[in-house]
């Protein structure tokens, strides 16, 4: 038997791309941030809209969950981030500091830091009780496009159109090393990177329609994966249960077997390039958002089926 991911929902509410959509970490809400200048709150069950979020005078590019599904932090055009009570819908607090967009946010495990990546090619960690920014990090020579704690914490992972992906070590903002998207001279910029769940390797998406496992000790690329479209947009990637997922610029979302990247499932249904995608911890259903024309939200949900009828029914390629 194999899974197989088909479209179970689809839901309308935003007006502009959808840029970023993350399941809460309890897994009963998803939020997807939007460049119409809001987060909407979805019930995972039934996928009825909970709430909307405002404030932002720009469009959002992130969004974020602290560990306790209570709180969310939101990345924005304008240059700020922001804190936000998911039950009440209010705004906590505003972090100011950025001088350009601010393109990506990540809690730590704790949800006691907030890291920040701007168009400013600097990285931020902020405290998030006080909301004061605690250390800046010179880290690119191009717009930092994601960034990413370890699951311990201990580490922060930065990625940039300068086609570098650099390691910090939190408590100190020092720079372990640097790894070059695809070990060439002149590296392909870097749309995405993220952790693996047990902190092992860093994933790797480059604007040349490839994404990357890197083993993190031994700074080399452990597997490959190929057949997406990304060559302009920063699409979300990640690698969680057996499966490396991302969304792509032909309006499809990839599923690889994480250990067979020639064994993929193309999700079709979306009208733009998806952008966000998200999985939830059991696995079993994917979220994704278009972009341009198509602003609408898939819910995608898993069944099992024999390996034969998945060959003949063709989302599954060898």
């Amino acid at each position: 038997m194999v899974v197989k991911y088909e479209c179970s929902k689809t839901l309308e509410s935003h007006e502009k791309s959808v840029t970023s959509i993350k399941f809460s970490p309890k897994g009963t809400f998803f939020a997807s941030a939007s460049a119409d200048k809001t987060v909407k709150l979805w019930n995972t069950d039934d996928g009825n809209l909970q709430g909307t979020l405002r404030g932002h005078d720009l469009g959002i590019t992130d969004v974020d969950w602290t560990s306790d599904s209570r709180t969310l932090a939101t990345a924005s055009d304008d240059t700020t981030l922001r804190l936000w009570d998911v039950e009440k819908e209010v705004e906590m607090m505003s972090m100011h500091g950025h001088s350009h967009f601010v393109f990506c946010a990540a809690f730590n495990t704790q949800s006691s830091l907030l890291a920040s990546g701007s168009f400013d090619e600097t990285v931020r960690l902020w405290d998030v009780r006080s909301g004061e920014c605690v250390k800046t990090l010179p880290a690119h020579s191009d717009p930092v496009t994601s960034v990413a704690f370890s699951p311990n914490g201990k580490m922060l992972v930065s990625s940039s159109f300068d086609g570098h992906v650099r390691m910090w070590e939190t408590n100190t903002g020092n720079c372990l090393f640097t790894l070059s998207a695809n070990l060439k001279d002149n590296p392909p910029p870097v749309s995405h990177v993220g952790f693996t769940p047990n902190g092992a390797y860093v994933l790797v998406s480059t604007l040349d329609s490839t994404i990357r496992l890197w083993k993190v000790d031994q700074r080399r690329a452990m597997k490959v994966y190929k057949g997406h479209s990304n060559t302009s947009r920063c699409c979300f990637s990640f690698c969680r249960k057996e499966y490396c997922i991302s969304g792509s610029e032909d309006n499809h979302i990839y599923v690889w077997n994480i250990n067979r990247p020639n064994n993929k499932q193309i999700l079709k249904g979306h009208t733009g390039p998806v952008l966000a995608v998200d999985l939830n911890k059991a696995g079993d259903t994917i979220i994704s958002g278009g972009s341009g024309a198509d602003t609408s939200i898939k819910m995608w949900t898993a069944r099992q089926v024999d390996e034969q009828d998945s060959a003949a029914s063709t989302p599954m390629e060898e």
